[in-house]
């Protein structure tokens, strides 16, 4: 009984690092993997099944890790929509990048968008000239939502890509 008890401690404080370390390093990193991403995930994924489970490598041992690791984020999910504070904390507010045809570039910088991705959004939603953005967000799930003047409103989904180019150049 011990040693359940000893992966269910273990899987409880694995999952809760990695909320904070996903939250430190930004969440927003998992809107859309690329190659670097997945690699970086399923080695991270196997670098903490031991200190998940331990010396229990049974089949018991990796289900009830399973198991716990569902559980906390059933919990989790539950906490953030009833507790507000908790809310804060999980989830990142939504940002504006460009507000009546100015693009924020210190916002940009800050969560790690070039000048070039923005203006890629902007043309997944058949946008032409930053001056048209009424408003671009960078949403809670890592995608990039553009209001343009226009009276009729177009539908797309803009699905973040990671570009690390810098914002040197964009204006």
């Amino acid at each position: 009984m011990e040693i359940y008890l000893n992966v269910i401690v273990r899987c409880v404080a694995v999952y809760l690092f990695m909320l904070i370390a996903i939250r430190v390093f930004g969440k927003k990193e998992l809107s859309q993997l690329n190659t670097v991403d997945v690699i970086l995930i399923l080695l991270i994924s196997n670098a903490v099944q031991n200190a998940m489970v331990g010396d229990d490598t049974s089949l018991g041992g990796g289900l009830l890790a399973a198991l716990v690791l569902f559980l906390v984020n059933f919990f989790i999910k539950r906490m953030v929509l009833k507790n507000k504070f908790f809310q804060k904390i999980v989830e990142q507010k939504p940002q504006v990048l460009v507000h009546k045809g100015k693009p924020d570039f210190d916002m940009l910088s800050k969560i790690g968008i070039s000048a070039d991705e923005l203006y890629e959004a902007m043309r997944e939603h058949g946008v032409e000239h930053i001056k048209d953005v009424k408003l671009a967000m960078f949403e809670e799930d890592g995608n990039i939502s553009i209001i343009s003047g226009e009276s009729v409103l177009k539908h797309s989904v803009y699905k973040r890509k990671h570009n690390h180019k810098n914002l040197q150049g964009a204006n």
